[in-house]
């Protein structure tokens, strides 16, 4: 199990229809927050490895298989040599097609369905909904990929984070060491 790495993996989409959060404001006011009308958003997808306090993301207009498989490649190229991954994820349409299966450091858990409290990745969306993308306007695709990929990198360059707040006990591989 030395040669073995868990990584966590899903999507999450921001945009224009954002996400509206309690904000502080004096006693007895009522503060503001921005609702906007327009449709325009994108998509993060996010893999975290929290043995390693690793991350890997990649901001892409759509969901899909070649959004998959590109996210995939980002994966496996931050996999040290003579390792391999397992990445829980979800059963999305995208997940579950045998395309993926084109990387030989790289093999799938699937969750259950209906069960996103099994996969630690959703913490880290409530992370950068609630302090970083949450109560904001943005005027177009490239302000709204701008500031997914500020949130990102503010969130995982905070030495520790990804594994304080990802890491499952029942996902360490140190519990498994008999297996060896």
């Amino acid at each position: 199990m030395k040669n073995v790495e868990i990584w966590f993996q899903d999507e999450m989409r921001v945009g224009q229809q954002g996400t509206t959060t309690r904000i502080w404001a004096e006693k007895g006011t009522r503060p503001r927050a921005l609702k906007q009308l327009q449709y325009e958003y994108t998509y993060i997808f996010g893999a975290v490895c929290p043995e390693r306090d690793a991350a890997v993301a990649l901001v892409a207009p759509a969901v899909g298989t070649s959004a998959m498989i590109s996210h995939l490649q980002d994966i496996s190229k931050n996999i040290p040599e003579g390792k391999i991954a397992i990445i829980i994820l979800d059963r999305a349409s995208w997940h579950t097609t045998s395309k993926l299966n084109v990387f030989s450091n790289i093999f799938f858990i699937k969750l259950p369905a209906a069960s996103p409290e099994l996969n630690s990745v959703e913490q880290l969306w409530e992370q950068l909904r609630d302090n970083y993308l949450a109560n904001r306007y943005y005027k177009d695709y490239d302000d709204i990929e701008a500031a997914c990929c500020d949130a990102w990198m503010s969130y995982i360059n905070r030495g520790g984070a990804i594994t304080s707040l990802c890491t499952r006990q029942w996902a360490n591989l140190s519990n498994y060491n008999s297996m060896d």
